[in-house]
């Protein structure tokens, strides 16, 4: 009878040391889904939280903090939104996002010219060349051919 007292007081014991008062009052952060789209679609939305998808989706995420969903296709350029997260005072475990849906309309990259050469420079115009001065009347040389 003293065995199974002794096992059953060193059991209790035992969960005891794996069990911690502040984590159970601890809460978890309430969660919000974010509706993503993007034209055109299949752009990867990552949200700064580290969740990412292909629009159009959806994304769960810790509605601890405001956060920014950044959209990316090949030959369109990025966008960043910023998402707030609004809590609703009257319920404590209730969030809402703004904007929901998070909309990313992406432009097309401009294209860059691969090998293609600078831009001539433009040549400075030469000077005109001075006017020859006439010839000395006694000189030997005849005078310059007028223009």
């Amino acid at each position: 009878m003293r065995i199974i007292v002794v096992v059953a007081a060193g059991l209790g014991l035992a969960g005891c040391s794996s069990f911690s008062m502040p984590d159970m009052f601890k809460s978890t952060p309430p969660s919000a889904t974010i509706q993503l789209e993007s034209l055109p679609t299949g752009a990867e939305a990552r949200a700064s939280s580290g969740e990412t998808c292909k629009t159009p989706c959806s994304l769960s995420v810790a509605a601890v903090e405001n956060l920014s969903v950044a959209f990316s296709l090949p030959k369109y350029q990025p966008e960043t939104v910023p998402v707030q997260i609004i809590r609703d005072p009257s319920s404590p475990g209730s969030v809402v996002v703004d904007p929901n849906p998070v909309y990313a309309e992406l432009q097309p990259a401009l294209p860059t010219k691969k090998g293609a050469k600078a831009a001539p420079k433009a040549k400075k115009p030469r000077p005109a060349p001075a006017a020859a001065e006439p010839a000395e009347p006694n000189s030997p040389f005849p005078p310059p051919p007028s223009r």
